[in-house]
């Protein structure tokens, strides 16, 4: 349920009502482990003896002299004047410490009908060999690699090997189109790029050099050399002589090259990430701090050990596949798990079944799009019960909200505890969780929470004045400076872009662009993006809360709302969703009950009354609603379609549908 909060000025917001255990019980503080409450506290009093003790997961090559240097806020430096190497601590030290044989990576590729299991020792000589291969074409310390490639073992194998030589990566969507390449290679001017011949879509092959080709035909900035790895097994492209190199005749020549260390502030990657102007952002991480964030988190957010079998169902163009995909499994020498496929057409809607069954899954990061997706083409588990999820010990999602309907089905369809938890690209790992790790029980997760902040991350809820607000209160979510180890340290060329866009609302804090509130006990409610809020009829409504109730009808398998604008209330929402498998309602009844269930649920003030029904939604490669990119639909203006969109022909089904329901549309059709 959604209740009215009237805020300091006088503005009402519907938040959600919480439920849960802990809201009855005085003594929940008490509950919450002691060592999450310390660890907590020196995090924020005392950050640099925790970080002190985090940064002894890694394995250094000279020990670093300060743990941080913060005189020149918001570019706080990390374990400075140590230096150390990314491959080295995922790869090399646990070969020299007798684990080579353990399996590192598990692919699994149903596209391909193989699984391939890579041992620490087969990353740390594959890695060497194509080390020494970038360097022979000129690639050293600084240098950029760009990789464009699909989730394969050779895409990790590549990060591995360009961070091997203390140069840096910038992994991009296999896929991506070529003007979108285009950009990104003039911006981060690599001297090598590393493709594959091809990568593979449900129903076609997705010829990668052939846009890599067109996309380097449109550059300022050229390559040296591209590497090209032909998928043998797929398709093999033809290759330019002079400029295009052979992965495997290459590596047959090639001499391993050592690890190179690198100073602990040194640039470990840059990810680019799509900005409010449509210019793409480099995010910048440094080695140290992101290397053991993440090494920590697999234990105190995750609770992963030595011999867990960890599975992120993420693509590699995105931070949850270079965080916790590549980076933090294997600095915490445990075994990732890397799957080529769809959650359900490749073949079954059983597949995230199978994976866990065949290979032992303990834990599993998600997005909450894929569990619709399960939902929607197996919602009684025909499929799915064919297999055993016993190893399985936790679900985790981010990346997007994942409403009560979709996480309750999955906690018995998995039989696990579904724990959502928030972060961002910039932050790099997460900003609130449960740590299950830290011995804080799964059941203390309240509905809708994304749970409390985890050491390091001073989370607060804010005012449009930057007062803090109170419990209850919706706002906008900062974190106080400094922010821990491991975040983004800037933007890849543009260092007052990034003063601008995330330091300048708020002095002295990072503004996430994220609104929600905190309750009594210090959890988080992450509800929006902040121009995702509505304003009808003076009511602050999130779009977000309107959805949770649109998904709890059974014939709803997907819905967005967004606002509308409307001369006497200003901002009325408006719900696009996909009707259920098998519903036989016509649109006008399930549109009236609907309308009927959001008033019941939420009240009058929401005033939903525009529901249309579609067959799809413009969904990133991630998951994500595009809903700027609705909303900018719905409001007549141009609509520019983000490259990240699987497919771009469902605006054209929106555009004609709010047509029949009287919108006036005149802008020009969406183009990417």
């Amino acid at each position: 349920m959604w209740s009215e909060k009237e805020d300091a000025n006088g503005a009402i917001t519907l938040v959600p009502t919480p439920i849960g255990k802990y809201q009855e019980d005085e003594d929940h503080r008490n509950q919450i482990t002691a060592e999450y409450q310390e660890l907590y506290r020196q995090s924020i009093e005392e950050p640099e003896k925790l970080w002190q003790e985090v940064g002894k997961v890694l394995d250094w090559s000279t020990p670093w002299t300060k743990v941080m240097d913060n005189t020149d806020e918001p570019f706080t430096k990390w374990f400075v004047g140590g230096e150390l190497n990314a491959c080295y601590n995922a790869v090399d030290r646990h070969v020299l410490a007798g684990k080579g044989k353990k399996v590192a990576l598990i692919h699994d590729s149903p596209m391909t009908n193989t699984v391939r299991k890579v041992t620490y020792s087969e990353l740390q000589e594959k890695s060497a060999l194509l080390a020494g291969v970038l360097a022979r074409y000129g690639v050293k310390m600084g240098d950029r690699v760009l990789i464009y490639m699909p989730l394969i073992p050779e895409t990790i194998i590549a990060m591995l090997a360009t961070v091997r030589l203390g140069a840096v990566h910038s992994v991009v969507f296999g896929g991506f189109a070529a003007r979108e390449l285009c950009t990104r290679i003039d911006h981060a001017a690599p001297k090598v790029i590393i493709a594959a011949s091809c990568g593979l879509e449900p129903s076609k092959i997705v010829r990668y050099k052939s846009i890599l080709d067109d996309a380097i035909a449109a550059c300022v900035e050229k390559p040296k050399k591209c590497i090209i790895f032909q998928r043998r097994n797929v398709e093999v492209c033809n290759l330019s002589p002079g400029f295009d190199v052979d992965w495997d005749d290459a590596m047959c020549n090639a001499e391993p090259h050592p690890c190179v260390p690198v100073e602990a502030n040194h640039p470990l990657y840059i990810l680019y990430t799509s900005g409010t102007t449509g210019q793409p952002k480099g995010v910048v991480r440094t080695t140290a701090g992101h290397l053991a964030a993440l090494t920590w988190t697999l234990k105190s957010v995750y609770n992963m050990s030595n011999d867990d079998v960890w599975w992120t169902a993420s693509d590699m163009g995105w931070v949850v596949g270079h965080s916790y995909m590549c980076y933090g499994p294997f600095c915490a020498g445990i075994t990732s798990v890397m799957y080529e496929g769809k959650p359900d057409r490749t073949p079954h809607p059983g597949q995230y079944f199978r994976i866990i069954q065949e290979h032992k899954v303990n834990a599993m990061f998600t997005a909450p799009t894929a569990l619709r997706v399960i939902k929607r083409a197996d919602p009684h588990l025909k499929v799915g019960k064919q297999f055993s999820t016993k190893s399985l010990r936790y679900l985790f999602v981010a990346g997007e909200h994942c409403d009560h309907e979709t996480k309750l089905w999955s906690s018995k369809a998995f039989n696990v505890p579904v724990l959502n938890h928030w972060w961002q690209t910039e932050t790099g790992y997460p900003v609130t969780a449960i740590c299950v790790g830290l011995g804080i029980p799964p059941h203390e997760l309240p509905k809708y929470s994304t749970g409390l902040p985890i050491p390091g991350y001073d989370v607060r809820v804010v005012r449009e004045d930057g007062l803090e607000c109170e419990p209850g209160e919706l706002g906008h979510i900062v974190i106080k400076l400094p922010l821990p180890p491991g975040t983004l340290a800037t933007l890849y060329k543009d260092t007052q872009r990034f003063l601008d866009i995330y330091f300048k609302r708020f002095p002295g804090y990072y503004d996430t662009k994220d609104v929600g509130y905190k309750d009594e006990n210090g959890y988080l409610y992450v509800t929006d993006r902040d121009d995702d809020v509505i304003n009808v009829a003076g009511h602050r409504l999130s779009t977000i809360a309107l959805e949770d109730v649109i998904y709890s009808s059974k014939d709803v398998t997907d819905a967005v709302v967004i606002g509308v604008p409307e001369s006497t209330k200003g901002d009325v929402p408006l719900c696009l969703y996909i009707m259920s498998p098998g519903c036989r309602k016509s649109e006008d009844e399930l549109r009236e009950e609907l309308v009927k269930l959001v008033r019941q649920m939420i009240g009058p003030i929401a005033a939903l009354k525009i529901c249309i029904c579609v067959s799809a939604l413009p969904r990133t490669r991630s998951g994500k609603v595009a809903r700027k990119s609705i909303a900018d639909l719905a409001r007549d203006k141009p609509v520019k379609i983000s490259p990240t969109i699987e497919d771009p022909s469902v605006y054209k089904e929106i555009k004609a549908a709010l047509q029949k329901h009287g919108f006036a549309l005149s802008a020009p059709d969406p183009h990417i």
